[in-house]
């Protein structure tokens, strides 16, 4: 989860790695450091905070050197302190580490380590590589780094320099993401690829037990036991301006506002001329899509509230069970799975370590898996048997907002299909469908030209100090996604619950300090939407509703309601996610929170 970024060339290292890590800094911010090589020896800066800490640190004593490694830290072993941050060194002071995912055997490493002599200073998992490299390094620091990766159990993504070998960075990756930005007499090793964008586009990506070793002459490749590899490039399409803010106070808030776009891009050229929906990234025939029997979705976090809009879709429509699960709890549960069973992987970074580990529990039970995900080329692409791309472009914003419109985009785009191979809805019903699904986007942008009542609601409730989200049929993920949002970027103490249930325990939590958040979109179960709110405001809530452009009645039963245009009640999830969204964002900016970087959070989860 933390951001790496590695620099060998002309330019001075430490401007390079510290503007990439703060394109990284929504993957870690609880400490920095950076590590130069320079003619006098090896630069060590480390600050615990934010990257800015760091940026002073340097600014105030500049540290020459072409060649660098640096780090943005999210903390897993050892609380946020200088010590722990990385680079972590050897016992000499001579070789640099910086690491990302989690050594599971660190503790017996370390036991090792400390017998045989070493002194280490951290509580760190990273500070045994270091040492590791150091036992074994005879000369040739790809070889060190090898045996050093056979003896790790766990993931990682490296990056090591050292003095001896002053022109070169060594890469490695298992589990974790890591690309090299390819340049002219430059390259860049980075955990991410806006890091690079300013340099280049062209990027290797390494792939798992890859080891790269990166000078200004070029990047070669090597498997563990030093066979060359022929290295994958890509060719990035989206440039640096789109992981720029593009003149938005904060990265969310403009990623709210490319929700259109994006939604677009993912529907765009999904249905042909004919009326058949286009899938061809199934890498199935129309016989094996009409053989599903079964669909199960594995996802994490805001993804599993998209997995749960998916379910109501393909149930309604296709008449196919669907089990969604939490990817951490799938492969502990002894899933029924087989060939016959479609698992749909949801993962906006495609690296989300528990996600992974339920496609390859799917895959060893014989069922077919299907990845949606943002990342072109990240690991669920190369262990899925398929994968939709959702076209957003990069989401610096650690909580999800385009990544999860456009993730329901792809779900009502797969929906679709399986309702199509599975002869389940007339030809002209599926086109009506996909027809009101297309104008989805000019709905949502028609959302975002008013946000005036979502900024009134947020001045009214800014202080509270925990609220209730409720919703029925579609709108119980919306609502779930509405109270993570609230929860993730203004730490105010948040529940979603279907509207029915809430009798059966949360009621006991209504008073007039915690306001009630209700989905009220139009649909079949809009009287019992209704009814549930009579029930809280009896007992002396406030009630904020999503409703439907026209439905003034419901201003009777709400102090706030927040109007969103008419679509199909099944479509309707993406445009009542976006006030939530928006309310969110103002409430957490009225209150100082950071909206890019709330507090122990980070974008991409790559430890379980």
């Amino acid at each position: 989860m933390c951001g790496i970024v590695g620099y060998v060339g002309p330019r001075q290292a430490s401007d390079v790695l510290l503007g990439g890590l703060a394109r990284l800094e929504y993957r870690g911010y609880d400490s920095a450091g950076l590590a130069i090589i320079h003619d006098e020896g090896m630069s060590v800066v480390r600050r615990v905070g934010k990257l800015q800490n760091l940026i002073n640190a340097v600014g105030a004593t500049p540290v020459p050197g072409s060649v660098g490694i640096g780090h943005t830290r999210w903390a897993t072993h050892g609380k946020p302190s200088e010590d722990n941050a990385h680079p972590h060194v050897d016992c000499t002071g001579r070789i640099a580490v910086v690491h990302n995912g989690i050594v599971e055997n660190y503790s017996d490493l370390r036991e090792e380590l400390a017998r045989n002599g070493h002194i280490l200073r951290s509580e760190t998992d990273t500070e045994t590589v270091a040492h590791l490299v150091e036992s074994y390094f005879e000369g040739d620091l790809a070889d060190a780094v090898a045996h050093t990766l056979r003896r790790l159990e766990g993931s990682y993504a490296l990056a090591v320099a050292h003095l001896d070998d002053p022109h070169t960075i060594i890469a490695a990756r298992k589990d974790s993401p890591l690309i090299i930005g390819v340049g002219v007499g430059e390259n860049i090793v980075a955990s991410d690829i806006p890091a690079v964008l300013e340099y280049t586009r062209e990027v290797v990506v390494l792939h798992d037990e890859e080891i790269a070793v990166v000078t200004r002459a070029g990047v070669t490749v090597r498997d563990m036991d030093g066979e060359a590899v022929e290295p994958e490039m890509m060719h990035v399409e989206w440039d640096l301006d789109a992981a720029e803010k593009g003149g938005y106070e904060d990265f969310m808030l403009k990623e709210i506002f490319e929700q259109p776009t994006a939604i677009r891009e993912t529907l765009r050229g999904r249905m042909s001329a004919n009326g058949e929906i286009q899938l061809s990234e199934l890498q199935m025939t129309a016989e094996e899509i009409a053989a599903v029997e079964r669909v199960f979705i594995l996802a994490c976090g805001t993804s599993y509230h998209a997995g749960i809009v998916a379910k109501t879709l393909i149930e309604t429509w296709a008449r196919i069970p669907v089990q969604v699960e939490v990817s951490s709890e799938f492969r502990y549960a002894d899933p029924i799975v087989d060939d016959q069973t479609l698992v749909v992987a949801i993962t906006q970074s495609g690296e989300t370590a528990d996600t992974l580990a339920g496609v390859r529990e799917a895959r060893d039970r014989g069922a077919r898996v299907m990845a949606i995900t943002n990342v072109v080329g990240s690991r669920v692409t190369r262990e899925s048997d398929g994968v939709i791309y959702t076209h957003a472009g990069p989401e610096i914003g650690v909580a999800a907002t385009k990544t999860f419109t456009a993730q329901m985009a792809a779900l009502y785009v797969l929906a679709l299909k399986l309702t199509q191979a599975k002869g389940m809805l007339p030809q002209e019903r599926i086109e009506a469908i996909w027809q009101d699904l297309s104008r989805v986007p000019d709905v949502v942008e028609a959302i975002l030209q008013d946000l005036d009542p979502v900024k009134d609601c947020a001045s009214a409730y800014k202080d509270v100090y925990s609220s209730l989200f409720l919703g029925r049929g579609i709108g119980v993920p919306v609502a779930m996604e509405g109270a993570l949002k609230l929860k993730e970027i203004s730490y105010i103490h948040a529940e979603a619950y279907a509207a029915g249930e809430m009798k059966h325990g949360p009621i006991a939590l209504i008073t007039e300090q915690v306001p009630v958040v209700v989905v009220a979109t139009q649909g079949h179960t809009y009287e019992k939407v209704v009814s549930n709110i009579q029930e809280v405001r009896a007992r002396g809530a406030r009630v904020i509703a999503v409703a439907t452009h026209g439905d003034d009645d419901i201003r009777r039963h709400a102090e706030h309601v927040l109007h969103v245009p008419a679509t199909g009640e099944l479509l309707s999830a993406i445009p009542a996610t976006i006030p939530l969204q928006l309310l969110a964002y103002y409430i957490a900016k009225l209150r100082g929170c950071n909206v890019d970087q709330p507090r122990n959070l980070a974008k991409s989860v790559t430890v379980e």
